[in-house]
């Protein structure tokens, strides 16, 4: 039997004691995706219809969307469902992470670790706002207009949900990159003038991302490219503001 004053033991307990309240978080977490999915399951094929809408509007007349596989109709809405419950919980859930990590956490990084949550959240959602809004408007338009005569554009929902899930992927991470960037130089892994001196490697390799996360056509590889790229300078600037706050404050603790 074990001995309770037994230093070992005492370490056990709390490494138990961990993995318990991390297991009670992540069902938290599971629970309102649940949730969330069957308030929105009854509104699945609208939720559809509204993704589908920047496509559907610009198809040729009396031309819609098919279905070439017969579950296609109940399992597209359902899977697009599902992806947005677990966007309307991401909050929630980060939430849920932030409650397990923060005692562990210094003052300084408490206060830090709470704005880099939220901004994390809202610009992976500006990332699929961007994508939704501006990106497939032009790109859709674009593979209609191309398409050559005698062909009809009638999309398979299947296909383009996996088009439309990517994308949002794509651009919701590829928005986190001033996050990405201001913890590279916060914790003194890189220095801004690196990043700085380094900036014709990452254009090119936003280049790269672009080709490697969107489809095979320059103009929606520009669309995601050039954001990141912009995204990358903004990192560089609150990075350089939170570098010059912490040396000041180094400077007064030494004095």
């Amino acid at each position: 039997m074990s001995d309770p004053n037994d230093p070992k033991t005492g370490a056990e307990l709390t490494l138990i004691d961990h993995l318990i309240e991390l297991r009670d978080r992540i069902m938290k977490s599971l629970v309102a995706i649940l949730v969330i999915f069957l308030c929105l399951f009854y509104f699945a094929n609208d939720i559809y219809t509204f993704v589908a809408d920047p496509l559907i509007s610009v198809l040729p007349e009396n031309m819609g969307m098919i279905a070439i596989d017969p579950t296609s109709p109940f399992f597209a809405p359902f899977k697009l469902t599902f992806f947005v419950s677990l966007l309307l919980a991401a909050p929630y859930i980060l939430y849920q992470l932030w409650s397990f990590i923060a005692p562990g956490l210094y003052k300084n990084e408490k206060a830090l670790a709470i704005p880099l949550f939220v901004s994390s959240v809202v610009l992976f959602y500006a990332g699929i706002a961007f994508a939704y809004y501006i990106l497939f408007g032009f790109v859709f338009s674009f593979f209609v207009s191309v398409a050559p005569d005698g062909i009809l554009v009638m999309p398979d929902i299947n296909s383009f949900l996996s088009f439309a899930l990517a994308i949002f992927l794509a651009f919701g991470i590829a928005f986190e990159i001033p996050i990405a960037v201001f913890l590279l130089i916060w914790t003194g892994m890189v220095e801004p003038e690196d990043l700085v001196q380094k900036r014709p490697y990452v254009v090119v390799g936003c280049f790269v991302i672009g080709m490697l996360l969107t489809p095979p056509d320059p103009f929606t590889q520009s669309m995601l490219a050039i954001p990141m790229w912009m995204l990358f300078e903004v990192g560089i600037f609150f990075g350089r503001f939170a570098k010059k706050k912490q040396a000041e404050e180094e400077a007064k603790n030494s004095a």
